[in-house]
């Protein structure tokens, strides 16, 4: 009898997984009141659950200054492995001054419960606007991504990480599925390629035309929207699940998709983020990525295919995840379907595609979006939460 192995190995070979066994939690809990405190924001929080459960895999704790560096300025870790954004924890001088290299701390989230241990093996300045300028290619502190990093502390805090014990989602435990269970559920399901799709955005349908048309050429689909921190005006992630949930229903055969949350936190960083995109879904079990238009941008501060060109920077076997790129799709009025330039002859003028900005104006003044550009089903539902919500 064969046995089905995983499609492809995590990022870096292994999974990580630094969830505290039960003796290591009575041993942290122990010790609790007497260890020195350091709480998280709701990104660094978002990071310590992504490293512990494998989503981070190689990082089995916050960077160190070499890996940092060298992320910052090569998109690799010091040992030359592809990584593209700095995952660190950073606090104020205040805050990191009397904390001594090789003690274990406490890290408290941002109600102050205790959810993890560090075991500090270094503190280190570093520079925010280099950073800022690297990874977000611009120092403008109105971009999202940049307005985090000068608002955080000076100084890194770096070492492996333990979470204290591996809690459900309080909004989505239905879907809190992580690295090691999808990968037993693509390999129950026999599936030996699997596309992963990323979005912050309620789906519409030119998301739902890219997505089928890679689903055309794998096994599987892990749909796997994220519902760490967003922009403040992002549609709130309940919203977005429900449409998804919708869309399933409705227009996907079931059978061949796999809703799962991912609880990490978004950067904006646009072509660095989908590199890191790709690699978390590597580690989820996915052999295939989407990159579409503008991927993971904001504002004008990307090209729009740029997400797509840095892909080109590295080496296939490097990434071990492959691209699938897309370009925009819009509905066409001439052939009456959903399209894009390679597929289409339709001129401007016989284009629908409705920016996710416009699309929030329309809902936010009443109006649904035509047929041509939403499910009516998700329409009406992302109507129904934006009318509840302005009426707050």
């Amino acid at each position: 009898m064969s046995v089905i192995t995983d499609a492809i190995a995590p990022h870096g070979s292994h999974l990580i997984n630094r969830v505290a066994t039960a003796a290591e939690k009575e041993e942290f809990l122990a010790q609790a009141d007497s260890l020195p405190r350091v709480q998280l924001d709701g990104r660094a929080t978002s990071d310590l659950v992504m490293i512990a459960i494998g989503g981070f895999s190689p990082l089995k704790g916050f960077m160190e200054q070499e890996d940092y560096e060298s992320v910052v300025d090569d998109m690799r870790l010091a040992n030359g492995l592809p990584w593209s954004i700095p995952i660190t924890l950073s606090v104020s001088q205040e805050v990191a001054e009397p904390l001594q290299e090789g003690s274990w701390i406490r890290l408290d989230d941002p109600n102050g419960k205790f959810v993890g241990i560090l075991q500090l093996t270094q503190k280190y300045r570093y520079n925010k606007v280099h950073e800022a300028v690297n990874v977000y290619r611009t120092d403008e502190d109105k971009h999202p991504g940049v307005k985090v990093v000068y608002d955080q502390g000076p100084v890194n805090l770096a070492g492996p990480v333990w979470l204290l014990e591996r809690e459900s989602h309080p909004l989505f435990p239905p879907y809190q599925i992580d690295p090691a269970e999808s990968r037993a559920m693509f390999r129950e399901k026999g599936w030996k390629t699997i596309v992963g799709f990323q979005t912050r955005n309620p789906i519409h349908r030119a998301h739902e035309y890219i997505i089928k048309c890679a689903l055309e050429v794998v096994d599987g689909l892990f749909l796997h929207p994220l519902v760490g921190a967003t922009k403040s005006d992002d549609i709130p992630a309940e919203v977005r699940m429900r449409c998804y949930e919708i869309m399933l229903e409705h227009y996907f055969p079931q059978e061949r998709v796999i809703l799962a949350i991912n609880p990490a936190a978004m950067r904006y960083a646009g072509p660095r983020e989908a590199i890191f995109h790709a690699l978390v879904r590597k580690n989820y079990g996915c052999t295939h990525f989407i990159v579409g238009r503008d991927h993971a941008g904001v504002g004008d501060y990307y090209g729009t295919y740029d997400a797509q060109h840095i892909f080109n920077e590295f080496k296939p076997e490097e990434l071990g995840i492959l691209p699938m790129k897309f370009e925009h799709a819009f509905y066409c009025t001439r052939t009456q379907q959903m399209a894009t330039t390679k597929t289409s002859p339709s001129s401007i003028e016989e284009r629908i595609h409705l920016s996710g900005t416009k699309v929030r104006e329309m809902l936010r003044r009443g109006e649904l979006p035509p047929p041509e550009f939403s499910r009516p089903q998700v329409a009406a539902e992302l109507a129904r939460a934006l009318a509840i919500g302005s009426s707050n």
